[in-house]
Order: C-alpha cells, then sequence, then structure tokens
C-alpha cells in the first residue's frame, strides 16, 4: 500500500536536534548485505519463503536515519504516517500455518518474559497486552494464576488467539475497555512501532492501578549506531553477524530506543523505572539453516548475553512501576495518531521475544 512521510521531533524526549545514522544508500548496502548473509547461512534448495522469512519485514526499509543528539534514539527521518502504519498492520495477510506453528515457541518463550514481569508486579493480577498476536503470551501468563487480555490490530491474530481460548479483543491501546484498570500493561516488540510511544505510555498509565506496572520489550537503537560503524573494515564480519542474527540490519523498526531516553520519557510520564534487562534475539536458524550458521548464532548470542548487564545488547526490556499521584510533564512532539501494533514476517514479529 502506498503511504505519505513526515518528518519529527525525537519519540523519546522531542528533542528537535539530530545528526545523520545512515543515509539512503547506506540503507539498501545494509539491505544487500542481509539478503547476502542469510543467503549463505541457508540449504541449497530451500524455498524462497524461508530465506523471504528472514529478510523481509512488513515496512519497507527505512528512506534515511537520524539519531537524537539529546538522548540517542534512533529514528526513521523521515518516517511514515502512522494512520497508514496502523492500516499497513491491520491489513496484513498471515499465513496460518505460521500462526499455529509459532504458537508453541512463542509460549514457551513468554514464559520467560512473563516470570520477569510477575517478579516486578509482585502479586497476582489482571493484565492487558499490547500487540498480543497469537497469544503466546497471554497463555503463559494464564499459566502463572495472572487473567490477562490481549490487543491487536489484526483481525487474524485475534481470531487465532480466540482460538487457544485465550481473551483477545481488535483494536489499540486506546480501545482497551473503558473503566477497566490493570495490575499490569506489557508491550512486547511493539512499542517501537507505534506512531506515538509518548501516547502510548501516557494511557498505558491511565489504564495502571496505582502501583501497576509497564513492560516494554525494544530494540537498542544505541547499540545499532554503535554497531554499524564497524560495517566497513576489519571488523565488518563480526559487526553485521550481530546485527543480522538480531534483525537489525537495515534496521526495520519505526525507532530504536536507548536507556537512557526511553527512562526519560516514562519518568515524563509518571512512572518510576525499576530496572533494565538487556537481551538477543530469540533463534531464528531453523531446520533448512546450515549446520555451521546454527552453530554461528548460537555462539554470538551466547556472547551478547554475557555483555548484556554491562549495558551492551541489541535489545532490552524496561519495567516502570506507575507512581501513585504522580505529577506528568507536559509531553513535546507528540501528536494525535493513533496507535496500532506493529508486525513484519517471522523474521522479527512471530520471534519477537527472546
Amino acid at each position: 500500500m502506498d503511504v505519505g512521510y513526515e518528518r519529527g521531533s525525537c519519540p523519546a524526549c522531542g528533542a528537535l536536534e539530530r545528526e545523520r545514522v545512515a543515509g539512503p544508500d547506506e540503507i539498501r548496502r545494509e539491505l544487500e548485505s542481509l539478503w547476502e548473509f542469510h543467503l549463505r547461512r541457508v540449504e541449497a534448495g530451500a524455498p524462497v519463503e524461508y530465506l523471504a522469512d528472514r529478510a523481509v519485514f512488513s515496512q519497507d526499509p527505512p528512506i534515511a536515519l537520524a539519531g537524537c543528539r539529546g538522548c540517542g534514539t534512533v529514528y526513521r527521518d523521515p518516517r511514515e504516517c502512522g494512520e497508514d502504519v496502523a492500516a499497513l498492520y491491520a491489513e496484513e495477510e498471515l499465513d496460518p500455518a505460521a500462526l499455529r506453528d509459532g504458537f508453541p515457541s512463542q509460549l514457551r518463550i513468554f514464559r520467560r518474559q512473563f516470570r520477569r514481569l510477575r517478579r516486578f508486579a509482585g502479586r497476582t493480577g489482571a493484565g492487558l497486552e499490547v500487540g498480543s498476536f497469537t497469544g503466546g503470551f497471554l497463555a503463559a501468563a494464564r499459566e502463572g494464576g495472572w487473567g490477562f487480555e490481549g490487543l491487536d490490530v489484526n483481525a487474524q491474530a485475534v481470531d487465532f488467539a480466540r482460538g487457544q481460548g485465550l481473551a483477545s479483543t481488535r483494536g489499540t491501546i486506546e480501545d482497551a475497555p473503558p473503566g477497566r484498570s490493570y495490575d499490569a500493561v506489557a508491550i512486547w516488540n511493539c512499542f517501537e512501532q507505534l506512531p506515538d510511544p509518548r501516547r502510548a505510555a501516557r494511557t498505558a498509565r491511565s489504564l495502571l492501578r496505582p502501583g501497576g506496572v509497564l513492560a516494554l520489550r525494544v530494540p537498542d537503537g544505541g547499540f545499532y549506531a554503535v554497531v554499524r560503524r564497524r560495517l566497513d573494515g576489519l571488523a565488518a564480519p563480526l559487526a553485521r553477524g550481530v546485527l543480522a542474527w538480531n534483525n537489525l540490519l537495515a534496521f526495520p523498526y519505526r525507532a530504536g530506543f536507548t536507556r537512557r531516553g526511553l527512562r526519560h520519557l516514562l519518568e515524563e510520564e509518571g512512572f518510576r523505572v525499576l530496572a533494565t534487562v538487556g537481551d538477543v534475539l530469540i533463534p531464528i536458524s531453523g531446520d533448512r539453516t546450515r549446520r555451521w550458521a546454527a552453530w554461528e548464532e548460537r555462539a554470538l548470542k551466547r556472547l551478547l548475553r554475557t555483555a548484556a548487564p554491562a549495558g551492551a545488547a541489541p535489545w532490552f526490556e524496561v519495567y516502570a512501576r506507575a507512581e501513585a499521584g504522580a505529577e506528568k510533564v507536559p509531553a513535546r512532539g507528540t501528536s494525535p495518531d493513533p496507535a496500532p501494533r506493529r508486525r513484519s514476517t517471522a523474521g522479527d514479529r512471530a520471534r519477537h521475544s527472546a
């Protein structure tokens, strides 16, 4: 579908000052490198869908990327208009077989996210997941005794989750049931694709009971910006592998937050950050991946997980508590755009949690 473009301020701190991270030619080279990377790592004769699953995403590659001079957040500049992005994800046709086959692995992975969230929430209660997709996290929360509801803009995803006996409704965070309040709101691998993340955080705050917890999982834009500088030179093979195995090469996201930028946003919206947790993307090797390539991915991600406590990780999670009676600072650079879900092929959404 055709989309419009707009210029904007930093989605985290609202600053207008920016610097170029990557231009059109650099993005094109990254995209070509991404295809070459995975083409070398799949077995001969693998169907093209297997390769495309790792190199094709719902949104087109960015035209250019900017980095905020204030907090380091990386974002598309120009970026697609929010309402067009919402329509893209809402109208996307999903592969029923991919939904069915991906659900068990998502459930297994989301059990870890649920344990983390439960530790910070400190109690059993009611929750809302924005961008619930197949319902893997909803099922993990149900196993743990929580009553989580899901919201997703895609009708196929909602129908699939309902088919698993899970509570899922079509809509955005603004469509949460009126009058309801929750002990937790989770937005896994979706917050960075929303047209207005600040507005989404503000809405989440209004839905949470005092002391409730917001959980976010986002790509680290600062990590991407640093590693992509190594794509030329002696360290290029390692840099390319780090980014490609974590779905960061050619940057298929609307924004890549930094820990500092996301903390700034959340504190302005009445949250107290409890913890940040660095992580990697879950394994994306499959049954048609060459054996040496699957070993390469495991070794690289094991190394990155070791470095994660020091703050060097391609993805990170934030857990923040809604402060009772907290006064909010008026946000800068917000817009009235609705808040849609992000999704791509299984390359970044069906495997969207680590």
